[in-house]
């Protein structure tokens, strides 16, 4: 299983951003899906997490500026981010729970990660 993030990248203070995640493998199922980042000497955090049903889930300093959202049938999950500020600038992880055709129960992966640079 491997999940491939895109879609990082420079941009101005108050801009935006897409990111796409694309699982791909020996995938059943996935359960829960998200993005999380960490900022240069920072621990990773919690950004915002989508149910297999569409319920989101968000860190209160992105809320109202960041929309996640799922495509099932694509394996796909994405972040939309406006109003971007300085202080969003990290590297962007996405993160699923999977049940694959091998395993018995679910497992985390994680992808490799994409920059988004915010300047003011």
């Amino acid at each position: 299983v491997q999940l491939q993030a895109s879609g990082g990248g420079l941009v101005q203070a108050g801009g935006s951003l897409r990111l796409s995640c694309a699982a791909s493998g020996s995938i059943a199922l996935i359960n829960d899906m998200g993005w999380y980042r960490q900022a240069p000497g920072k621990q990773r955090e919690l950004v915002a997490t989508i149910t297999r049903g569409g319920s989101s889930n968000y860190v209160d300093s992105v809320k109202g500026r960041f929309t996640i959202s799922r495509d099932n049938a694509q394996k796909q999950v994405y972040l939309q981010m406006k109003d971007l500020k300085p202080e969003d600038t990290a590297v962007y992880y996405c993160n699923a729970d999977i049940i694959t055709f091998r395993s018995v129960g679910s497992t985390g992966f994680w992808g490799r990660g994409t920059l988004v640079t915010v300047s003011s």
